[in-house]
């Protein structure tokens, strides 16, 4: 959502979007964001207008639909804290954000800033002391990084790269779910939920954690403020994230069926 759906200021054209919803609605279409964010920020976000969305949130770990969760794919508690600890160790300036079944947790120690910086995605958040104090197994763990020192830190946890997905979707942060676990797999699902094929499929990206999506649609589009790679992999590139790519993508594609 951030980047493409969302504008730069986190929202959405809400008047535009009351289009869209009448044109899908009219042409069978479902709607679903595919997003870091928790499901619950993503309910936020659209207030009434969540009523019957797919949400594919917390990086696509989870599906929900109509305050039901259908899907999820969890990493254990055990490997979870390694990785927690591992970041820990390649510094203590980066933001971690681990993400469990009943909410994100964030350290007691992380500054104002940062800390309003992780409720923009996150609806559910509580404090602790220690990472440690976490039993649950994690549905994702994700990094904020100031510094932009995202893809450095990502090769710093080859030694995870088997047994969880981690990617950095740019330079400021860094998303980490269950091995094979992302949006094309998940977007598979759903795709499987509903008995919809690629040829029937829209999606829309901007960073690299959407290159998986591009595979998973015959109509996949870059936005235009998307990185070079993720323009080379989509078969369509869009207007940008601040002039309403998305959804004035649709009526236009829809209005031609």
């Amino acid at each position: 959502m951030d980047g493409t759906f969302l504008n730069n200021m986190g929202d959405f054209n809400r008047e535009l979007y009351k289009d869209v919803k009448k044109v899908l609605k009219e042409k069978g279409v479902v709607f679903a964001p595919v997003t870091g964010k928790q499901c619950e920020r993503v309910e936020e976000l659209f207030g009434d207008d969540s009523e019957d969305l797919w949400i594919l949130g917390d990086s696509a770990t989870r599906i929900k639909h109509n305050g039901e969760f259908v899907y999820e794919s969890l990493l254990s508690n055990k490997l979870g804290l390694e990785i927690i600890e591992l970041l820990e160790e390649i510094s203590l300036d980066h933001t971690i954000i681990a993400c469990t079944r009943s909410g994100a947790v964030i350290k007691e120690t992380l500054s104002p800033e940062e800390a309003a910086i992780v409720r923009r995605s996150y609806a559910q958040v509580r404090q602790v002391s220690d990472f440690n104090e976490i039993t649950e197994d994690f549905v994702k763990i994700t990094i904020h990084d100031p510094a932009l020192k995202c893809f450095e830190t990502r090769e710093k946890l080859s030694r995870f790269f088997e047994s969880a997905y981690i990617v950095a979707s740019e330079a400021a942060w860094i998303d980490i779910a269950n091995a094979n676990v992302h949006k094309g797999t998940t977007v598979e699902h759903l795709q499987s939920l509903l008995n919809v094929t690629p040829e029937e499929t829209m999606a829309f990206g901007d960073g690299y954690n959407d290159l998986e999506l591009m595979t998973r649609a015959k109509y996949s589009f870059a936005v235009r403020n998307a990185v070079q790679e993720l323009k080379d992999a989509a078969n369509f590139i869009t207007r940008s994230n601040e002039e309403d790519a998305v959804m004035k993508t649709i009526i236009e594609i829809l209005s031609l069926q």
